[in-house]
């Protein structure tokens, strides 16, 4: 018997057994998948490379696949999900990125009452420890380590001033004032002497050095199965070690921080969704919530990828060894070069049309060739550019394949199912081309992987069919409001039970305009809040 159980040890889920355990008098178990994250593929940025892939090992990886998307010529998408404390900040790209401050005031638009910028602003700040010191709008001293990239490539600042060239503005901090522009991500990495130019995941930040409290009981490489019940009130998880079936009991709150896929499935599982759709996989309603599942967004991704006759990329090159041992060595005692890269070292936000009032479009620039999420390697070196829509119009839901746990969730982006979203990434599929056929980057390309130059409009359409996938950034599967499908109120309690929250990605009523590791660090940290607020009533 604990007072809190939290299910997944995922960026939400870090924080929450951080923040929550602070408190001497409260005892807290946290249940995790995956394994402790501590390993040197997490630890090491460039691991990434190795990890997103899902091949031919799922490394920390729950390397997801989607239904058959129409919007995508019927393939299969793919969703790596990371799979170990830490969860998807133990495999992502360090990207820091909040999105632009009017998403969370739409939040608050849609009746989510403390939702908006200035009410959540405290809670991004007060994560943060940003290597630039504490202002405004940023803060010193938190847990999450944000920091300035160790080693930028100089192909990385090519492409900032092949942008300059294109005539756009070059943005220093993507989280200021201001959010359009281009310029170098900042990231979740360690500058600390100790760590310094080691990833920074979640558990890193919250878990890890907490993780001997003697209140925190942590269980990794335990899969959760079901909520048990006691009528509406949510009493304990089931779960799996194993072959071995146990159960942990919650004396105040059992906390789903699963993410956009796991936590609407462990409900729909534990008898809490649609009834009509756990009728049919032969699960007892516990309780109808017809919004559990629905509101999934994402940001469909196109990825233009080069080769490039210069080394100082990431490449496969046989022989080359040496380069690679250097490389280690370098990490290793100084924390810089090649390995503490981030890999998508450089970005923009773009508006598609200039009447816009925030960026529609996302660039990641990549120092390294990513074809289909790394799992189509290429030999030799290159560089590849993402561009993703940020506001997508089109959702879809995530379901149940069948009632057994230990299978995937049913996904279904519904990519492209609003023909509004493929304008969109036409539009900036043009603009991104025209960064990368700007002057500065010229000296870099050699030749291109899949050619892009003079293809008409229709061509561009249908290779955004054949190649555009997810960029990794799911949610509002368990959106937060008032409305009927709402799943959670606004302050994250399951609607009609007890003792039941959902905490991570999962509650974005609308999907942010960015990358969504720190948005959820800061719901995790404004979730451990409002469930003290709520102990002490």
């Amino acid at each position: 018997m604990f007072d809190y159980v939290i299910v997944g040890g995922g960026s939400a889920g870090s924080v929450l057994a951080a923040r929550l355990s602070e408190d001497p008098d409260i005892s807290v178990c946290l249940l995790e998948a995956g394994g402790d994250g501590k390993g040197l593929l997490v630890r090491m940025p460039v691991g990434t490379a190795a990890t997103l892939s899902g091949w031919p090992l799922k490394i920390n990886n729950w390397a997801f696949e989607t239904v058959p998307q129409p919007g995508l010529n019927g393939r299969r998408g793919y969703q790596p999900r990371g799979k170990a404390l830490g969860g998807s900040s133990a495999i992502n790209a360090m990207i820091y990125i909040r999105g632009h401050r009017a998403d969370y005031d739409d939040w608050a638009d849609l009746g989510c009452d403390g939702w908006s910028f200035d009410e959540v602003l405290p809670y991004f700040r007060k994560a943060e420890n940003n290597e630039r010191g504490s202002n405004e709008l940023h803060g010193a001293g938190g847990p999450l380590q944000v920091s300035n990239q160790r080693s930028p490539r100089p192909i990385s600042h090519a492409f900032i001033e092949a942008s300059r060239q294109c005539q756009h503005v070059h943005n220093e901090n993507f989280n200021g004032p201001d959010q359009e522009g281009v310029g170098l991500y900042q990231v979740t990495q360690f500058h600390s002497a100790e760590k310094n130019g080691e990833r920074c995941s979640a558990a890193a930040a919250y878990v890890h050095p907490n993780e001997k409290r003697p209140n925190l009981t942590i269980i990794t490489n335990a899969h959760a199965t079901r909520i048990v019940f006691d009528g509406k009130r949510a009493v304990g998880v089931a779960y799996r070690v194993g072959r071995e079936e146990k159960q942990i009991q919650a004396g105040r709150e059992i906390i789903l921080s699963g993410g956009a896929f796991n936590s609407p499935q462990l409900l729909q599982l534990s008898g809490v969704g649609p009834a009509d759709e756990l009728s049919a996989h032969g699960i007892d309603t516990v309780h109808e919530l017809p919004g559990v599942g629905k509101n999934l967004q994402d940001h469909l991704d196109y990825v233009f990828a080069s080769k490039t006759g210069t080394w100082d990329v990431l490449g496969i090159t046989p022989k080359r060894f040496d380069r690679q041992i250097a490389a280690a060595l370098e990490w290793r005692r100084t924390g810089t070069g090649m390995l503490a890269s981030p890999i998508a070292e450089a970005g923009a936000f773009l508006k598609t049309n200039p009447s816009l009032e925030r960026p529609d479009v996302q660039l990641h620039f990549v120092i390294g060739i990513v074809d289909d999420h790394n799992r189509k390697m290429h030999v030799g070196h290159g560089y590849s550019c993402h561009v993703c829509i940020l506001r997508p119009h089109s959702r879809g839901e995530v379901g149940l394949i069948d009632s057994d746990p230990l299978k995937q969730p049913r996904i279904d982006p519904q990519f492209l199912a609003d023909a509004r979203d493929e304008d969109t990434l036409l539009a900036g599929v043009k603009m991104t081309r025209q960064i990368l056929e700007a002057p500065a980057l010229q000296p870099f390309r050699k030749k291109d992987v899949y050619p892009y130059s003079g293809l008409s409009d229709d061509d561009l359409r249908d290779d955004i069919r054949q190649r555009a996938d997810t960029v990794y950034h799911p949610v509002g599967t368990c959106k937060m409001g008032t409305d009927d499908m709402a799943v959670v109120d606004p302050r994250l309690k399951v609607r009609g039970l007890d003792g039941l929250r959902v905490v991570d990605a999962s509650v974005m009523p609308k999907l942010v305009g960015g990358n969504t590791n720190a948005p959820t660090i800061m719901i995790a940290e404004k979730a451990a809040d409002m469930i003290r607020q709520d102990r002490a009533a």
